[in-house]
This record gives C-alpha cells, sequence and structure tokens, in this order.
C-alpha cells in the first residue's frame, strides 16, 4: 500500500488540489496551509513523516477551527530528486498549480552535508519536480531576508568558494543561500515561475502569539526571561526585523494571484521592528525583569571563545546594522488588502506565550 493510500484521508467529496504545500508541517508550513484552507483552496500537504505528520497536521487545523476536508497529505522526501512520489500520488497532483516550497532544515550546528542536501539540493528537487506540472502557475520557495540580495546569483559555485562561504557563514545560512542561488539560476532554465519570498525572523502570531519555534530570537527571549542575558551582543542600531506568522502566510497565499513575470523577489518583515536593544527593553519590561545594559561589539564575540559568550557563532551574522528593501512586498500587500499588526503587541503576545510554552519543554513533554 503507498503511504498516499494510508494517509489521504478527506479525498472523498474534495476537489483536485490546487496547491502544494511541501513542508507542510513545519512552523511556516501549517499556518500557510491554514490560511489555503480557509481561502477555499484546495491543498495537497506533503509531509516528512507519513502517517504521524499527517495526523498531527490535521489534529492542529481542527484544533484551530479549520474544516480539513479539502486537503489531501502525502509523503515527501525533499533529498530525493522524484521528492519521494510515487505514482499513487502523482496521481492526487495532477491538477496542481502552485507549488509552495517552505521546507527547510532549520538549526544551528548542522554539518554542511546535512544542511545542503536539505536547503540546497531539496530546493532544486522542489523546482524540478514542479517543471513537470502541466498546468503550472508559480513556485513560491521560501528562503531569508540575509540571503539572496545579489542581484546576480551564481550556482553551481566553484569548491573553493563553497567552502569559504560555508566557513564564513556556518553550514544553515550557507546552504539557505545556495538554495536561495539554485533556485533564482535555475528557474528560467527550466521555464519556472519563480517569486522567492524573503521573510525575517518570524515570530508568533499577532492575535495568540503562538509559534512553535523555539531557537534564533526565542532563544534570546529565553535567555532574558531565564536572567541568562548580562549583555547584548551588537550595537545600538543592531536590527533583527520580525513578521508575524499570520501575516507572513497571508501574504504567501497572495502570490500566485499577484505575482507575474519570470522571477519576482520580496523581502517580507515589518520595517516598525524596533533596534534590537530597543526590542530587548520592550520585552523585559513585559516579563518584568531586567534589561541588559552592557553591549558587546559583534567583532569582539567572534574573537572570544565560545565556553566563554556562550554565543552560537552561526548567530553572529544575524547581528548587523543592515536594512532592508522590501518595496515590492509592500506593494503586494497594499494590492491585496494586508497591513502588519502592531509590531509592539505581537511582540509582547509572543513572548507571552514563550513561556507559557516553557520554550518548548511543555509540547515535548506532551
Amino acid at each position: 500500500m503507498s503511504s498516499t493510500t494510508r494517509h489521504s484521508e478527506g479525498i472523498a467529496g474534495s476537489r483536485a488540489a490546487h496547491s502544494l504545500v511541501v513542508g507542510a508541517n513545519g512552523f511556516v508550513g501549517r499556518w500557510l496551509v491554514l490560511e489555503l484552507l480557509t481561502r477555499g483552496v484546495p491543498v495537497a500537504a506533503a509531509v516528512r513523516d507519513g502517517g504521524r505528520g499527517a495526523n498531527g497536521l490535521r489534529q492542529w487545523l481542527r484544533g484551530h477551527g479549520v474544516d480539513d476536508s479539502a486537503m489531501v497529505t502525502v509523503t515527501s522526501d525533499i533529498t530525493r530528486p522524484d521528492l519521494g512520489f510515487g505514482p499513487a500520488d502523482e496521481a492526487l497532483l495532477g491538477e496542481v498549480r502552485d507549488v509552495f516550497n517552505v521546507a527547510a532544515l532549520y538549526r544551528f550546528g548542522l554539518s554542511a552535508e546535512d544542511a545542503r542536501s536539505a536547503n540546497a539540493d531539496g530546493a532544486l528537487h522542489v523546482l524540478q519536480w514542479t517543471a513537470t506540472r502541466p498546468s503550472l502557475r508559480r513556485l513560491v520557495h521560501l528562503s531569508g531576508y540575509r540571503v539572496g540580495r545579489s542581484n546576480h546569483p551564481r550556482f553551481p559555485l566553484p569548491p573553493d568558494e563553497s567552502r569559504a562561504l560555508y566557513a564564513r557563514l556556518g553550514a544553515y545560512e550557507a546552504s539557505k543561500a545556495e538554495g536561495d542561488a539554485a533556485v533564482r539560476v535555475t528557474a528560467p532554465r527550466l521555464g519556472v515561475p519563480l517569486t522567492v519570498v524573503n521573510p525575517s525572523t518570524v515570530i508568533g502570531h499577532s492575535a495568540t502569539g503562538e509559534a512553535a519555534q523555539y531557537i534564533g530570537l526565542a532563544g534570546l527571549v529565553e535567555q532574558l526571561w531565564k536572567g541568562r542575558l548580562p549583555a547584548l551582543v551588537g550595537s545600538r542600531r543592531t536590527y533583527i526585523p520580525v513578521v508575524a506568522i499570520d501575516y507572513l502566510a497571508r501574504f504567501m497565499a497572495a502570490v500566485p494571484e499577484r505575482d507575474e513575470g519570470p522571477i519576482r523577489l520580496h523581502t517580507v518583515l515589518d520595517s516598525t521592528t524596533p533596534c534590537l536593544p530597543d526590542l530587548v527593553a520592550l520585552l523585559a519590561d513585559h516579563l518584568d525583569v531586567r534589561a541588559p545594559r552592557l553591549r558587546l561589539p559583534v567583532g569582539l564575540v567572534r574573537r572570544l571563545p565560545r565556553a566563554l559568550t556562550a554565543v552560537d557563532p552561526e548567530t553572529l551574522s544575524f547581528l548587523s546594522e543592515d536594512r532592508y528593501d522590501t518595496s515590492s512586498a509592500d506593494q503586494l500587500a497594499r494590492a491585496a488588502g494586508l497591513r502588519h499588526p502592531p509590531v509592539d503587541e505581537t511582540l509582547r503576545r509572543w513572548a507571552s506565550r514563550l513561556v507559557c510554552d516553557r520554550f518548548g519543554a511543555a509540547t515535548t513533554e506532551v
């Protein structure tokens, strides 16, 4: 029996899937599936771990009041060129016109091989599969705001340049940069209309704070809450912009209806995000804890032993004063009637939810 036959609950009476979400049971994926279903779009949800992943996604959707009868599920493996789809899966996916790739391995400390397999090779595999769709409208690829800023991406890089990239950025960010370049270079060759969405740090739902992702900026909030943040790394102008998960999901769902042409690039973030010291001060006041007054330059921390600083070297490249061009994303948002929720209140609700969830401990104990 194929994985699709085992996990295709809800097919009867539903329309053929028009959208495929790869990475559907991840943080961004589940909120995107929710948004598409809410809009009445029949969805195929590609999940990593078969029945467990499919059942977990359905339970989560139903817990959020969403009718999942217009969703089918298929098991996928983006490290395989065919995404792990068999004939029965392909039969379910024959009318897919929009493909959303939100699958990624998001973790620091990865080996270059593991990171590249998921985030670079996996991105290419999704693109190549998408090129086979007879009714294709658009591929929407989720990238990141710190990568893909070159107007002239190169792929593949010479081996020495690739090694230098991974050594400088760390495996996670380097693999995301490689995947971003790979799809931007290859999509025109395959005739695939492509939109790359580059979101900033994704935080919780603007109304409930729900996130279920506890690394990155969430790790800093945990240190603040537990009194383990004696100093901030960076300057007064260090800028880590955020975007609410519900806004990002609405934005991505609107892309295939709005974007035209071979390639579109959108950097999605809330430009009213405070600079990092002010952001931390806001959260400290909300959580009734002391904000650190000491700031350490990134260059100094980079030179100190990790055992002394307790700072993961891979996070240091995110501690930048850079600002980002959001004009194309802002234009699409206006056309789609989207507005960012108030960032200060969203940050407070997110922080409260992180504390309530004990920064992931509450969910892992269930």
